[in-house]
């Protein structure tokens, strides 16, 4: 079965002359910066004949040839998988039979690349079912129905009222607003679903990420280089802020964050500088709807309990609770139990995914993962 999917996904293939990963040679399989993957020797093409540097063939953003480096976890998944080929063998072994419930089935595919480049972020209207996705596009938001179909695109470079530079991540709020964080300027926007520019928050922020609304409408908002998570109270209707409270600092790096919409807790995934190549690790800090620690535990603390590497960037609490991430190391969706139980490994979703970096739930519990490898949102049937 592992053999299968692996087969199926063609993750073990190179994407430009998809021709099969090698452990060494010119199959070795190689990462460039913006996190697309290629082998060793299209990399060499692309980037020679006395080109001053090398043009990722998916995104078109230019790097210096020396910028590429070893993609470990598919070199892991290569080691893994063996002759016959396969998943990641830790996380495949502790799927359903070791008791996790049957993970859910894809039920829609959208995007994909043309339609969206590098997408950063996804969130649902917990009424209308719409999906609305952050991207590098020339309209950085598009907006698609439950059916798939894409209903509005805003948020063009350059253009007056509704203008987007580099969005990072995007909510919506319960009364149906589209609040997105702009590493371009580094401030925080809200639009309606129509692209009307409604209120920009730029005073206060250094580098604003991640965000998730709350059960009272409230925004969080990580800011990953003051270390701190904030919270915004506004109108977002008639475009007034009422309060921006700074509600946790001395965080490392903070990025994704999620707000249980049951308990009110707040999770949010810190990413930790190491020392070295390849060393980069993650740390999950859980609060009290009051902001008290409930539990932390880094990569490292993870792996001591868990069958394999986690490198955790996206986060989400599901219907009952759960805390729900995507792991980028495994191509992977676990979930880590709730709050009071954190952690537990149970793999939902450990095939079909490449560089999984966004994370939702519909309003009919469909879950909804934004997967980076091929531009794509898929939308995955509760289990």
């Amino acid at each position: 079965m592992a053999a299968a999917a692996a087969e199926e996904l063609g993750l073990l293939e190179c994407k430009v002359c998809f021709e099969p990963y090698g452990l060494s040679g010119r199959r070795r399989p190689r990462n460039l910066p913006c996190g697309h993957v290629l082998c060793l020797g299209c990399a060499a093409a692309l980037g020679g004949a006395g080109r001053r540097g090398l043009e990722c063939p998916f995104c078109r953003r230019a790097w210096g040839s020396a910028e590429t480096s070893d993609c470990l976890p598919l070199l892991q998944l290569l080691e893994a998988a063996g002759p016959a080929g396969g998943l990641p063998a830790a996380v495949a072994a502790a799927g359903p039979a070791g008791g996790a419930p049957a993970g859910p089935a894809l039920r829609l595919a959208l995007g994909g690349w043309g339609a969206l480049v590098n997408p950063t972020g996804v969130a649902a209207c917990p009424r209308s079912g719409r999906l609305a996705v952050a991207h590098d596009g020339k309209k950085r938001i598009k907006v698609f129905g439950a059916s798939g179909t894409c209903m509005q695109q805003f948020g063009e470079r350059g253009d007056a009222g509704n203008d987007l530079k580099y969005p990072l991540d995007v909510a919506v709020t319960l009364d149906g607003h589209v609040v997105v964080t702009d590493g371009g300027d580094r401030s925080v926007k809200a639009f309606d679903f129509e692209g009307r520019g409604m209120l920009a928050v730029r005073e206060g922020f250094c580098l604003p990420w991640g965000l998730d609304t709350t059960p009272e409408n409230e925004v969080v908002v990580t800011d990953s280089e003051a270390g701190a998570l904030y919270r915004l109270t506004a109108d977002f209707g008639k475009g007034k802020l009422k309060e921006s409270q700074m509600i946790q600092s001395k965080l490392t790096c903070p990025r994704g964050v999620a707000v249980c919409q049951v308990s009110g807790a707040i999770a949010v995934i810190e990413h930790l500088k190491a020392k070295g190549p390849n060393n980069s690790s993650t740390r999950m800090k859980i609060f009290s709807a009051d902001m008290k620690l409930i539990a932390q535990m880094d990569t490292f603390g993870l792996n001591l309990i868990f069958p394999s590497k986690i490198y955790a960037v996206a986060v989400a609490f599901d219907k009952e609770g759960h805390i729900i991430v995507t792991d980028v190391y495994n191509q992977a969706v676990l979930c880590l139990g709730k709050p009071e139980e954190f952690p537990v490994f149970k793999p939902i979703i450990n095939h079909g995914l490449s560089y999984p970096v966004g994370l939702t739930y519909m309003a009919n519990n469909s879950l909804v993962v934004l997967d980076g490898g091929d531009h794509s949102v898929k939308i995955y049937s509760s289990a």
